[in-house]
């Protein structure tokens, strides 16, 4: 089968198009023959060899690495003991895990039936592929907070993926949304539902307070601003970071990292977020599409930044 993957650790340049062997399913799980396959960030990560050094643990040698956190496609074999509607020919979105050569970049892919949910009704599968990482890191952060509705949370990197999808999941449970984002975002940002935009940087903090002279009740950090973003937070409020930090409990502000890792076997949550993409309240954006032959393209347009959306490779 085809897949994209290195077997060297380095620039996008050591990222090539794979011949493997095709996977076949054990108990539990389905074998996906993937039509799309977004490209990430922590993909570049992986490439560079900056998860190995971090996260050993989640990144064990290889001979060959294939990465890709999410997919959708069509299931073509089943193992014993899956759900139901878990069929030959159906259309499915799920989560991957990038470990090994076993990650959600390569034409055929084994995933547990607990990481698959059937794919959005009247959304093509390109779309679908783009929402189940993103989304589940923010409702991961979402859910951390542990806010009632009519809390005001403010929302880091709100222009990119998680952050995108935190303002609309936070909007769900009925919370107000101050949002950070650059004057060519604002729009954007707007469309997502955040209450209030304000300009990202160093002087957002003190533009939250400004809205809110004691501070939000909470932060979502999807733009890994770190120790500053605290000084928006009430006391004894809670900050959700998506890179592992956690800062200083002064004031009692508590900090909660989250992994999705954690999460990645969640079927119910994962049906949730199908659900509501499903119904319009999550927007699915992609940045643009690719023949696997252009994977060092999208992994370029990764790095360069400021992309809105998902690069995604195709198959």
């Amino acid at each position: 089968m085809r897949a994209v993957g290195f077997t060297e650790f380095g620039g996008r340049e050591v990222m090539r198009v794979l011949e493997l062997p095709e996977p076949h399913v054990g108990p539990g799980q389905v074998r996906v023959k993937v039509a799309a396959a977004p490209v990430h960030p922590a993909d570049v990560n992986i490439r560079s060899g900056i998860s190995a050094k971090f996260s050993p643990e989640t990144n064990p040698p290889s001979d060959v690495y294939v990465v890709g956190w999410e997919i959708g496609g069509t299931i073509d074999e089943v193992g014993d003991g899956v759900r139901a509607e878990l069929t030959l020919g159906a259309e499915v979105i799920a989560v991957t895990e990038p470990k090994l050569d076993q990650g959600g970049q390569a034409q055929y892919v084994l995933v547990p039936a607990e990481s698959v949910v059937l794919a959005p009704k009247g959304v093509d599968l390109t779309a679908a592929s783009t929402l189940l990482m993103a989304a589940l890191t923010a409702m991961m952060a979402v859910d951390a907070l542990s806010l009632p509705a009519g809390a005001t949370v403010a929302v880091t990197g709100a222009a990119g993926g998680i952050g995108g999808y935190a303002i609309q999941l936070a909007k769900t449970t009925g919370m107000t949304v101050i949002a950070d984002t650059a004057d060519k975002d604002r729009d954007l940002v707007a469309s997502l539902g955040a209450d209030h935009v304000l300009a990202r940087g160093d002087t957002f903090p003190a533009a939250v307070r400004e809205l809110r002279p004691d501070g939000v009740d909470g932060v979502i950090d999807a733009g890994s601003v770190g120790e500053a973003i605290a000084a928006a937070v009430r006391d004894d409020g809670a900050i959700a970071t998506v890179k592992g930090f956690t800062g200083n409990p002064d004031r009692g502000v508590r900090w909660f990292p989250v992994f999705i890792y954690d999460r990645m076997r969640d079927t119910a949550a994962l049906t949730q977020l199908r659900d509501l993409a499903q119904a319009g309240a999550l927007t699915l954006r992609v940045a643009g599409t690719y023949p696997l032959e252009q994977v060092t393209e999208a992994h370029r347009v990764i790095e360069q930044g400021g992309v809105r959306g998902r690069p995604v490779l195709v198959f």
